[in-house]
């Protein structure tokens, strides 16, 4: 169905990903490409209170504890809708559903704590960064800005699977959750000649969500990629708030998984590897340090040219090592486990030997990290 309303842009024909595949030319629109609008991938708007339909980007969606509205399928009229979400109100107002009074809050930061001990393999310091500083940030009453962790280093260390991590122990449907929003640059915000509407829907976004939860997570990935304009429409609420208004008591938590610092990061473990000292040895200072040089040079992304780092709006880097051989074969058992298949040390050996190491010549670091490694046990199934 084509876009109708204010939003459906009229540009020439494209070819690539963001081309339309009817035959009719055209990029989609910006609201098309925001989670929460009116023609979001999710199906349902922010405080919808309706299941989400299907989707192959966001999955299908669940109703929270204390959701607003009937469930699907129900006929009821208009006034017996209202009578439900009063009463749903109500229900939440006993305080039954945590701290926050909202149902679709679970902050089960020892769950937290157990997933990454146990599931997050080489991580070390990413594990400890992020347990510290989230539970920091729910301990407060009135947090005075949001919590804002930046992610960095290579591809399949584990970025994305530490953030549905958090995401699944501070909400009872995890990144279903209608509190919680992720962004992915590329697929979200493709056309640069679009970032003002881009800008105008990703804050209409942001607002909504804050106003319909308590507690707020935006999930960013590739980070690096995304437009400086954006941003700039970001940046007002992450700062420093100067009122204590009903919208300041509200908590919200930004989540940036970039690949930049990436290589710095490996060359600090490399470092470390030759000299023969354990990766548990490396300093989060000496990481900070090389993170922040690199995001402050000059580069075409707009992330690395945001004014995050001189108005201190980041909180804490959260670096993401590379990963050795002996994590790769963890990895692959856990989705082996994942899967109830059962496994020999010889067949976790093979998964490892299938991955590709650097350097050439010494061969110590998954090119991959993780990734793809549940898919290569698919060679061992009879």
């Amino acid at each position: 169905m084509p876009l109708r309303g204010p939003w459906r842009p009229r540009p020439a024909p494209l070819r690539g990903p963001g081309a339309r595949r009817d035959g009719r030319g055209g990029a989609p629109g910006p609201s098309a490409l925001l989670p929460g609008s009116g023609r979001d991938p999710a199906g349902c708007g922010a405080g919808s209170g309706r299941r989400r339909r299907l989707s192959p980007v966001w999955g299908p969606g669940t109703l929270p504890c204390c959701d607003r509205g009937p469930s699907p399928g129900w006929s009821l009229p208009l006034v017996g809708q209202d009578f439900l979400e009063i009463l749903s109100a109500w229900y939440c107002s006993f305080g039954s559903c945590g701290a926050t009074g909202d149902c679709r809050v679970l902050n089960n930061v020892t769950g937290l704590e157990s997933e990454l001990n146990g599931q997050l393999h080489g991580q070390h310091l990413a594990g400890e960064v992020v347990l510290r500083a989230v539970r920091g940030f729910l301990q407060k009453p009135q947090p005075e800005k949001a919590l804002v962790l930046s992610f960095h280093g290579w591809s399949g260390t584990g970025k994305n699977f530490v953030a549905r991590m958090v995401a699944s122990h501070l909400y009872r449907d995890g990144l279903r959750s209608e509190c919680v929003r992720t962004f992915i640059s590329l697929f979200h915000f493709p056309h640069a000649q679009y970032v003002d509407s881009y800008k105008v829907q990703l804050e209409k976004q942001i607002s909504e969500t804050t106003q319909l939860c308590q507690q707020s997570l935006f999930i960013f990935d590739e980070a690096e990629k995304l437009h400086f304009g954006l941003l700039d429409a970001i940046k007002p609420f992450m700062a420093h708030r100067d009122n204590k208004d009903q919208a300041g008591n509200r908590r919200s938590i930004f989540l940036f998984l970039s690949s930049i610092g990436g290589n710095a990061i490996n060359e600090v473990a490399l470092d470390f590897r030759r000299a023969r000292r354990p990766r548990e040895e490396i300093p989060m200072e000496l990481l900070e340090q090389r993170l922040r040089r690199e995001l402050l040079q000059p580069a075409d992304g707009g992330y690395a040219r945001s004014h995050f780092l001189e108005e201190n709006l980041i909180d804490f880097f959260v670096p993401f090592l590379p990963l050795e051989r002996r994590h790769v074969r963890l990895c692959a058992r856990d989705a082996f486990l994942a899967r109830a298949l059962p496994y020999t040390e010889a067949a976790l050996d093979e998964v490892a030997k299938m991955m590709v190491f650097v350097p050439k010549e010494e061969k110590l670091f998954s090119a991959q990290g993780c990734k793809s490694v549940s898919q290569r046990i698919n060679y061992f199934l009879p």
